[in-house]
């Protein structure tokens, strides 16, 4: 206890103060930051994408003529069941590129030399009671907490959910980004018709269509495959984005904020 008093809380301090002028964490948070919403991002422009794809689908009727007998396809109606889930998907994304966002915004102010002036203010207040062994006002206890959660919340919890996520997120998110971009292309092939040289006659035409049409239901197969893959996908980068954002920032917070009490509380001395 005598080490913890004399050596290794001051010390601690002592950090936590050179910390808040030299910022070392920062550059490093931004940068987690920045790729955090470059995901975040591409998965809002793929979630626009995805709708925009759905509209042209819903709004499409697939006309053939086997044998000579007109037969028309709505494939938009296969993916009724989805549509409400890619509003959801797209609303969380942007969200979720928000709080990136915000979090940016946060370390410029956490960094700003007011608020390291504010934290080297408490630090010395606390510190003159704690050396003299005299009881410390709970108030003061307060404002350090205080001041070493807004200058170092953000930064660490940034770095600390930025190593979560590359150890156990990471592959998860990948994965489900690249198929859903993946079939949603091949979905835009499928309901894309192939454009014609306008120089080809009637006959040429025909012909270039007929193979179309006589394959229609296993194009509408695929169609059906890829649609499958999307809600399972989308609930996949759904979970990771709030974990990311929410859950895994405000636990990390929670720690941050129980670990300075402790750290504070257990040592204050007492009046004797």
């Amino acid at each position: 206890m005598a080490l913890v008093r004399n050596f290794l809380l001051p010390l601690l301090l002592a950090i936590i103060v050179a910390c808040s002028w030299l910022s070392p964490f920062d550059s490093l948070a931004s940068e987690k930051i920045d790729a955090g919403l470059k995901r975040a991002l591409i998965s809002f422009a793929t979630a626009r994408t995805l709708n925009a794809v759905i509209s042209v689908i819903q709004g499409t009727d697939i006309a053939i003529q086997p044998a000579g007998v007109g037969v028309k396809f709505a494939p938009g109606q296969i993916l009724d069941p989805i549509n409400d889930l890619v509003e959801k998907f797209s609303n969380l994304m942007l969200a979720a590129s928000v709080s990136f966002g915000i979090m940016h915004i946060l370390i410029s102010i956490g960094g700003h030399w007011l608020m390291a002036l504010a934290l080297t203010s408490a630090t010395l207040l606390w510190s003159v009671f704690y050396l003299r062994r005299a009881l410390i006002p709970a108030w003061i206890t307060k404002l350090l907490v205080i001041t070493v959660v807004l200058r170092f919340a953000i930064p660490t919890v940034t770095v600390g959910t930025d190593l979560v996520f590359q150890r156990f997120l990471s592959h998860e998110y990948s994965t489900s980004q690249m198929l859903i971009e993946s079939s949603t292309s091949e979905v835009q092939i499928i309901v894309t018709p192939p454009s014609l040289p306008e120089t080809q006659s009637v006959w040429e035409k025909m012909k270039s269509l007929a193979p179309q049409d006589l394959n229609i239901s296993k194009q509408i197969d695929r169609l059906v495959q890829a649609a499958e893959q999307w809600p399972e996908h989308m609930i996949r980068l759904m979970v990771v984005f709030l974990l990311e954002t929410l859950i895994i920032p405000l636990i990390l917070l929670w720690l941050l904020i129980s670990l300075t009490k402790s750290c504070l509380g257990a040592q204050r001395p007492r009046r004797q």
